[in-house]
């Protein structure tokens, strides 16, 4: 059994281009079907937020406002109500010791822009654990925390490194658009990191060593699936 840690924003705002505040939360598709498919795997994901602060579920992740099939979002709260009690009390990110984790996980929503792709704390867990060849795995606009790793000269760690995450074009298709502070794409761009896309709203994840990256909500149990190989291909090396 491995140990993974579920980083989860702890916003519900995000603050716009223009100023203004946006209720959002994370995105209900990225921590349930990928959470159900790394615990049924039978390993252990312990869930962490900034603050140890209940993360909130951006309601429209929950149903057709953001695209998402009645059944298939009853479906995720269903999941998202079974593991409330983690949710409720998650660990808290400065108190988490990274070298006892075999993976870090980090799904999206649009929250993490508004915090954990600034987060010292997860800055420091992912430098450590791409230090080390641990798993690293973001989804989605989760991919924006990856920016939240930054070397002592303000170097992009995933600078060079080959990466996929929501796309431009699915922001202005069926995101907010230009009302976004930043566009994840095109900022991860131009920290260095090797942006690679598929079509919009595919099932896209991008394996670069020990960075695993999954496009939108649809990657989310291909990305999972993806930690689960990886995990194992660890242990077969350190057997």
């Amino acid at each position: 059994m491995a140990k993974i840690l579920m980083v989860i924003s702890a916003s519900d705002t995000l603050i716009l281009a223009d100023g203004t505040a946006h209720s959002t939360g994370y995105w209900a598709e990225e921590v349930a079907a990928s959470h159900r498919v790394l615990v049924e795997a039978g390993h252990q994901v312990d869930i962490a937020t900034p603050g140890g602060v209940r993360p909130t579920v951006d309601p429209i992740s929950l149903d057709e406002r953001g695209g998402v099939d009645p059944a298939a979002g009853e479906a995720f709260r269903a999941y998202l109500e079974s593991i409330d009690a983690e949710l409720a009390a998650p660990l808290d990110l400065a108190a988490v010791h990274g070298i006892d984790y075999d993976a870090l996980f980090l799904p999206g929503g649009h929250a993490p822009m508004a915090d954990l792709a600034a987060s010292a704390e997860l800055g420091a867990l992912l430098t450590e654990a791409d230090g080390r060849g641990g798993t690293i795995a973001a989804l989605c606009h989760g991919v924006a925390a990856l920016l939240s790793a930054e070397r002592a000269d303000g170097t992009f760690v995933f600078a060079g490194r080959t990466l996929t995450g929501f796309t431009d074009q699915e922001e202005r298709q069926g995101g907010l658009g230009d009302a976004v502070p930043w566009l994840v794409e095109s900022r991860l761009a131009e920290r260095g990191a090797l942006v690679e896309t598929g079509s919009p709203w595919s099932d896209t994840v991008v394996v670069d060593g020990n960075l695993i990256t999954g496009q939108n909500p649809q990657s989310s149990v291909s990305a999972a699936r993806q930690v689960l190989t990886a995990l194992k291909d660890a242990r077969r090396t350190t057997a």
